[in-house]
């Protein structure tokens, strides 16, 4: 990805760094053991100027970014990574000011280690010197090497750290040391400024916002592919609400995805690897291929075969009724080899009201009004929600599933890949998966078509559709394997979907929808007979109505 910023911006850029160099190079010759007060006037009264060109930056950057509608093009990342750029050089000039205000009320400078405080400006300096080639020649090298110079400030940090906490324990020249880690602070600023700028330049290279620490993950997983990294794209897919990203790998000239990438904490990336490798022994074909795995400290990253094909949604949410039937079809069977694979006669209850009761808090933020006391209607008590939670609970103990199967565990419409070439489903984000009773995956899948955010009466009665139909291919496999309680755990399982589910939902009329009908089913649920959980069943259509 090229970038090409507006003359304007490349000149006032250049001002800009160079004002930055001059300030930088004061603050090293006031170190170097010549303070005066000339000197530090110096960096102190121009301040003004390095913030009027920044601001002539963001005006020109804001002026071409007005009106677009494209937020992820390559011109749009080159105009808001000229405005970080920007932002960050000032901050590299207020840096200076902040040690100068440390500075001036000493009157040695002895203690402060100084020479190492001159070394660290030239580091800085040095990584100045590589911005404007880097912008200039799209040059990601040149912007990695950039970024690791604060790898190297950090470093230096804490070794100017450690010795001056060691002193003050000694209470040794307590107010130089407490100033001079104030100014080692500063410097450590610095570094995180010089990371921000490499990361600015490299999002625009790459045509998608990345990381520091994700483009290094990236540049590690590629290996298999043969592809020079300068040659990617890459292209944000998902962002999970975990904090993963899940990006597309593409090559600079090619339409279609490489690979997928996912980072994220190391423990979910660890638990997604795990749950990808559990289905290639227990059920192959299913899950992608992982391509590569890397760690970096308490973060990790996955390489991860692209599967070609349409999720559920988007197949959903399309105009083509006999691919989406031709889809559901395949998943019907493909659930039902998957279910009496895996079965096994040790049962693993899903345990819906426990799931609800450890999400009801996150629910009563976004939505306060749910949280109702007991009230009385026309003499009839209405208990609240929380204690039909808690009832329905007691229930659920007494209906465990007869059996148990291997679940994808996050069965959302978004985490099922149908390919109509080969006809196939292919289950993605695999991090949940586990022996436990299908109906988690029944009611996950149910409640993920029904809270889509459709309003067109045409799109909307698919919608219901797709739920009514997955209903009745589940409930013809529970009556062939004998499974009675089916619809009684169904009812518990979709109550625990549709309320927990809100917590993702603003639309005030759809989360009440969802809301009601999560109550509507535990009161359905608490009214049945519990000597008859077989004859219970699920009011469909009431739930899912077209």
């Amino acid at each position: 990805m090229t970038i090409r910023l507006p003359e304007a911006v490349q000149e006032n850029l250049r001002f800009l760094i160079v004002e930055v160099d001059s300030q930088l190079a004061n603050l090293q010759t006031y170190l170097s053991g010549r303070p005066t007060a000339a000197m530090a006037r110096r960096i102190l009264d121009r301040a003004g100027y390095a913030y009027n060109l920044k601001l002539r930056i963001h005006s020109v950057s804001v002026g071409k970014l007005a009106g677009r509608k494209k937020r992820r093009t390559a011109s749009y990342l080159t105009l808001r990574a000229a405005e970080t750029i920007a932002t960050d050089l000032d901050r590299l000039t207020e840096l200076c000011r902040e040690c100068l205000h440390q500075l001036e009320p000493l009157d040695s400078l002895d203690g402060l280690q100084t020479e190492v405080l001159v070394g660290l400006l030239e580091t800085v300096r040095t990584g100045l010197s590589m911005i404007e080639p880097a912008v200039q020649d799209n040059d990601t090298s040149q912007a990695t090497a950039l970024g690791q110079l604060d790898r190297q400030l950090e470093q230096r940090y804490r070794q100017l750290y450690d010795c001056h906490v060691a002193a003050l324990r000694q209470q040794d020249d307590t107010e130089v040391r407490v100033r001079a880690l104030l100014l080692a602070e500063n410097f450590r600023h610095m570094g995180r400024a010089l990371l921000r700028i490499s990361e600015a330049i490299i999002s625009a290279n790459l045509g998608q916002q990345v990381s520091f620490e994700r483009y290094h993950s990236l540049q590690a997983l590629i290996g298999d592919l043969e592809l020079d990294g300068d040659g990617l794209q890459v292209e944000t897919i998902a962002e999970t609400r975990s904090g993963s990203t899940i990006a597309g790998v593409s090559a600079s000239n090619d339409d279609g995805y490489l690979a997928i990438y996912k980072d994220g904490l190391k423990q979910k990336v660890k638990e997604e690897r795990k749950g990808v490798n559990s289905w290639h022994e227990i059920y192959p074909g299913l899950a992608p291929r992982i391509l590569n795995y890397k760690k970096r400290g308490e973060s990790a990253a996955l390489l991860i075969e692209h599967l070609p094909g349409l999720t559920f949604e988007q197949l959903v949410l399309g105009r083509d009724d006999e691919l989406l039937a031709q889809a559901q079809t395949q998943l019907s069977r493909t659930l039902r080899s998957v279910w009496t694979e895996t079965r096994t006669s040790e049962p693993v209850p899903a345990l819906f009201m426990q799931q609800l009761a450890k999400r009801q808090d996150n629910v009563y933020k976004l939505h306060p009004e749910f949280r109702a006391e007991q009230t009385e209607l026309c003499g009839v008590t209405i208990p609240p929600f929380d204690a039909l939670v808690k009832a329905a609970e007691a229930r659920e103990r007494q209906v465990p599933p007869p059996f148990s199967v291997y679940i994808h565990g996050d069965f959302n419409v978004d985490n099922i890949i149908y390919d109509p070439m080969e006809r196939r489903i292919n289950f993605i984000d695999l991090h949940r998966s586990q022996y436990m009773d299908y109906v988690q995956d029944v009611s996950v899948f149910m409640v993920s078509n029904y809270r889509l955010q459709i309003l067109d009466p045409v799109i909307r009665r698919r919608i219901m559709a797709v739920a009514q139909t997955q209903y009745r291919a589940a409930r013809r496999f529970a009556k062939q394997q004998q499974d009675d309680s089916f619809d009684f755990r169904l009812a518990l399982g979709l109550a625990r979907s549709f309320a927990s589910s809100t917590r993702f939902v603003l639309d005030k009329s759809l989360a009440r929808s969802m809301f009601l009908r999560a109550r509507y089913l535990l009161e359905l649920v608490l009214a049945s007979d519990p000597q008859r959980v077989g004859k219970f069943r699920l009011p469909l259509k009431e739930i899912f109505v077209e």
